[in-house]
């Protein structure tokens, strides 16, 4: 082949396959060395001159260290004809390569029949690394794309001559779906395999809503308005966190639109989807109040150990408050990244009398008083003994029948309760760290809830444990697990 028409070969491929000219010459390469190695039993090196199309051969010899029992990655043994000692190799590196001019091959039916063969499949592992390096970084971006087929439920879309899949779990439940339909879809992953590059998609990923007003509202694009989170039931509903960077801006108008256009337009897009604008606030108790909306919340009792928050609305509200199928409770959950708890002011009311019970009963053990007197302690905002040790004690005076030398019997119990507390609690970190996977902040938070000794580690379930501190539910296991095996359960 003379150079003019091999440079016009390569330049076709190149054009064709989207893939750089080099890539194609060091393929073209590989394959006649390939060739040639096959056709004469010896190792080869093929070059050719990118300038003029110049073919030249070398055969080649590996170089291993003298007196080695030489074994090659293939299994090949040494062979004179492949390999040569490094005193033979006239100061060539081990490893390197000993290369001697050899005239180019003349190719038969076979030969030439292996280098097409070769060029094909080199053609294809680069045009595959291509679409990966491409697609790779396109992570994230929303695409329109053509329905090919639809087959087991998976949907096979043509994204510009290169294919993607939608996977099942990733289309919108009851969306009908049919060849060459359009349709809006989220790159989620990109791998690459023997088969060729796969590009996932998927239309319930909250990213896509995110994208789509990303589109749709240029406040958003040009940075003014900021999204701060989203949460999806695809399909049937959303909710959307957003902030305005210029206090003079209304956020959720401008997601909404003139008449609705704009949120309709990314409604529409996922199947009728309702998207809930929401306001975000800097203060996580109004932000879960914004994400309950269209519920009124009454009132919120926050533990931030538990990361979780108990929610009381009026009867009237509960059903809005938790939605369809919990629909409502469950995309705030996710939109504010609490665990909520909802409830009528009734049951809420009921629960915390049922703790404040709780904390009495103990304060009363631990100072030595009777219910009622540990009952007005805690109503008074005193709720265990670090709050009556430490307390002045006119604050205390000041309580209807609390007199002055009764105020310093407490604080001295409470004084005391504090200590035997350390000393006690002390103990029990010591033991509980002693447990794999038991830090000192979960070590804290265990003791805070009275679980003290590794028993009361191992009796405890997944699902107690991520209330007491809200962990990875695989570490959860592990714990628990080892907290069981330490206690002889296995045995």
């Amino acid at each position: 082949m003379e150079g003019k028409d091999l440079f016009l070969m390569v330049e076709a491929i190149s054009n064709e396959k989207n893939i750089s000219k080099e890539s194609v010459f060091e393929s073209l390469e590989e394959a006649l060395a390939v060739a040639t190695k096959k056709q004469n039993n010896i190792d080869a090196n093929v070059q050719i001159d990118r300038k003029t199309g110049k073919f030249s051969t070398f055969r080649q010899w590996m170089v291993i260290a003298d007196g080695e029992n030489f074994v090659d990655d293939d299994g090949t043994e040494f062979d004179a004809e492949l390999h040569i000692h490094a005193k033979d190799a006239n100061g060539v590196a081990v490893d390197d390569f000993v290369c001697k001019p050899i005239p180019t091959e003349e190719f038969g039916r076979i030969a030439a029949q292996i280098v097409k063969q070769v060029i094909i499949q080199k053609v294809r592992e680069i045009e595959r690394e291509v679409i990966v390096e491409d697609y790779t970084q396109r992570v994230g971006e929303v695409i329109m794309a053509t329905v090919k087929r639809v087959d087991r439920g998976n949907v096979y879309v043509d994204m510009g001559g290169v294919d993607g899949m939608i996977p099942k779990f990733d289309l919108i439940p009851n969306e009908s779906i049919r060849k060459n339909d359009r349709l809006r879809a989220y790159i989620k992953e990109v791998k690459s395999s023997p088969r060729g590059a796969q590009i996932f998609l998927s239309r319930t990923a909250p990213e896509m809503m995110i994208e789509l007003f990303e589109m749709e509202v240029p406040e958003i694009s040009e940075g003014v308005i900021e999204i701060m989170g989203a949460s999806r039931d695809p399909g049937l509903r959303a909710k959307l966190a957003v902030k305005a960077k210029d206090k003079r801006l209304d956020p959720i108008g401008s997601c909404i639109g003139m008449r609705g256009a704009r949120v309709q337009a990314v409604s529409n897009e996922l199947n009728g989807e309702r998207v809930d604008i929401i306001l975000w606030d800097e203060d996580p108790v109004q932000f879960v109040i914004n994400a309950m909306a269209p519920a009124e919340v009454s009132s919120i009792v926050i533990d931030e150990d538990k990361n979780s928050m108990d929610i009381a609305v009026e009867d009237d509200q509960l059903a809005l408050a938790i939605g369809r199928g919990g629909q409502n409770i469950k995309l705030a959950s996710r939109l504010t990244h609490w665990k909520l708890n909802v409830m009528s002011v009734s049951e809420s009311d009921n629960k915390q009398a049922q703790e404040n019970q709780k904390i009495s009963d103990k304060l009363a053990e631990q100072l030595g008083v009777d219910s009622e007197v540990a009952a007005v302690l805690v109503d008074e905002g005193f709720g265990n003994i670090d709050d009556v040790a430490d307390a002045d004690a006119t604050s205390l005076e000041t309580i209807e029948e609390f007199d002055a030398s009764m105020v310093e019997e407490m604080q001295a119990r409470a004084s005391d309760a504090q200590l035997v507390q350390a000393f006690g609690d002390a103990d029990s970190f010591e033991v509980l760290t002693g447990v794999e996977g038991v830090d000192e902040d979960l070590a804290r938070a265990l003791i805070k809830a009275d679980i003290v000794t590794v028993d009361n580690l191992a009796e405890l379930s997944i699902d107690e444990l991520l209330d007491i501190r809200n962990l990875d539910k695989e570490l959860a296991s592990t714990v628990i697990m080892t907290a069981r095996e330490n206690e002889g359960w296995f045995k």
